[in-house]
């Protein structure tokens, strides 16, 4: 039973985005090797951010990309554009456009807006669903969390309203090609909102939603939305979205929170492997390097943890840093984590070793990117972090401000770093989004 004095104290971090029992490991196969966005034939790396976290799901832009190490309101500016309503869904870019999620939370509408990339210029908005949000959410947490993700030919969007979490379909130019109910929500205990974003991988988009309910991670096809698999997971509040990475030889869907860290099939759904850690729940979604993956959260207790994705379910190291909200990024052999009370650490991704540790300043929620040989790496207050991922010490290059409110992540191609931002004064908040260049 959770103590409710103690759960009290740590929902102030518990509200999103952007799971217990023993080791198991089951032989289920995964034929299949994920290519990433070589899978989607209309997307292109050199041109395209077209999901959360970026092409290769880890953050990495191109190695040729060099967006600015420095800017401000005023500075590499290439446009800035007024977003309607409020949402912590990060932008895509994938062609000639920007999208992102958002929503009017007064008049209770659901929105995907599409933006001009060279101009700024809003093409089109589309609303996809107007009425009976959540009664209560946290305040942290948005009506529009998750991040939109893109084959080059739709979009595809989960948003949380009558009861449900339901999968959008949207062509390029804002038309809704299918919707599906992906599955009951409704937290009653911890009214704290949605947040998970949509994977696709192959013919599928995979969803989850994980509550005190019938939680599940489901997958759909995506030219039809035809249901394709759904596996119950553990009734327990967690907010992580799910990613796939090819590790130990195979293609795996990860997923962190409900007190372990677990392993997929993703074209079945079946569990390959489950092992204790983290805590019940996290937001992060989980990094991996050769055959190692690492996850960190959380409520009610806060944990790193590193594990063989062998299936073995050998804990590598752990300790008692949380990276709750955020995820982190893992470079070369080594985990770089800025921690929600704004402590940047670098471990060794193979022993755990803490190489270095920096103080700068919390509270965090936005992820990080990799781009053009820089982290960069705000925090909610609208300081944005820019330093070398380097296991020797903590350098930086640069320290911007854009707004006063950064809870989504950057998407990066070329030389252009998109980002989602909020101004608040005196109670009222307006989101932008800026190309920086």
């Amino acid at each position: 039973m959770i103590n409710m004095n103690l759960w009290k104290a740590f929902v102030p971090h518990l509200w999103l985005l952007t799971i217990c029992g023993l080791g198991l490991f089951a032989s289920t196969p995964v034929d299949a090797e994920d290519r990433g966005i070589a899978d989607f034939p209309k997307l292109s790396p050199k041109t395209d951010w077209p999901w959360w976290r970026g092409p290769s799901r880890n953050g990495y832009a191109q190695p040729d990309a060099q967006p600015p190490t420095e800017f401000s309101a005023s500075n590499h500016v290439k446009w800035k554009a007024q977003v309607p309503g409020r949402g912590h869904g990060s932008p895509i870019v994938v062609g000639s456009k920007v999208f992102l999620p958002t929503a009017d939370e007064a008049a209770q509408i659901h929105s995907v807006i599409a933006f001009d990339r060279n101009t700024g210029k809003k093409l089109w908005e589309t609303e996809v669903n107007r009425g009976a949000f959540p009664e209560n959410n946290h305040p942290k947490n948005t009506e529009a969390s998750p991040t939109i993700a893109c084959d080059g030919e739709r979009l595809f969007i989960s948003f949380y309203h009558h009861d449900q979490v339901e999968l959008i379909a949207l062509t390029l130019d804002g038309k809704v090609s299918w919707r599906k109910f992906a599955g009951r929500f409704k937290p009653m205990r911890f009214e704290y909102g949605y947040a998970p974003s949509p994977l696709l991988y192959q013919n599928s988009v995979i969803v989850s939603a994980e509550w005190e309910g019938e939680s599940f991670i489901a997958a759909f096809d995506r030219q039809t939305g035809k249901p394709l698999w759904k596996t119950p997971r553990a009734g327990m509040l967690t907010f992580s979205s799910p990613v796939i990475a090819h590790v130990a030889g195979k293609d795996q869907l990860l997923i962190s929170g409900q007190e372990k860290i677990s392993a997929y099939n993703p074209t079945t759904g079946k569990l390959l492997w489950s092992t204790p850690g983290t805590t019940m729940a996290t937001c992060g979604t989980m990094i991996w390097e050769d055959d190692i993956v690492v996850a960190s959260g959380g409520y009610p207790k806060a944990e790193t943890i590193a594990v063989k994705a062998d299936g073995s379910g050998k804990v590598l190291w752990k300790n008692n840093q949380k990276c709750y909200e955020q995820s982190m990024i893992l470079i070369d052999g080594y985990v770089y984590a800025l921690t929600d009370n704004g402590v940047m650490f670098c471990w060794n991704a193979e022993t755990g070793k803490e190489m270095w540790k920096q103080r700068l300043t919390g509270p965090v929620s936005a992820s990080p990117v990799y781009a053009g040989g820089y982290i960069y790496w705000a925090n909610e207050l609208g300081t944005m972090y820019v330093f070398k991922p380097n296991p020797q010490k903590y350098e930086e290059v640069a320290r911007n401000t854009l707004g006063n409110s950064t809870f989504a992540s950057p998407a990066v191609v070329g030389k252009e770093l998109f980002l989602r931002v909020g101004e608040e004064s005196g109670g009222s908040r307006q989101e932008w989004l800026y190309c920086l260049e």
